[in-house]
């Protein structure tokens, strides 16, 4: 190969394999505080004015297989 032919090969896996994976990287904080947010807001719903879990929040706990 010459090494015009070795720069186009890096420079082709550095837009179709290295761009993409940073660019989905960069969004794992943000996709982790909105999962965190979204989360913390439905449990809060789903509680009595007693502070105990409604069966909404009591079956997303349970376990299938006891």
């Amino acid at each position: 190969m010459a090494p015009m032919d070795i720069g186009g090969v890096i420079f082709i896996v550095l837009l179709v394999i290295v761009m993409p994976v940073g660019t989905l990287m960069s969004m794992v904080g943000l996709a982790g505080v909105l999962g965190g947010l979204v989360g913390r807001n439905s449990d809060l719903d789903n509680v009595t004015d007693d502070g105990e879990p409604n069966e909404y929040l009591a079956l997303a706990n349970a376990n299938p297989y006891e």
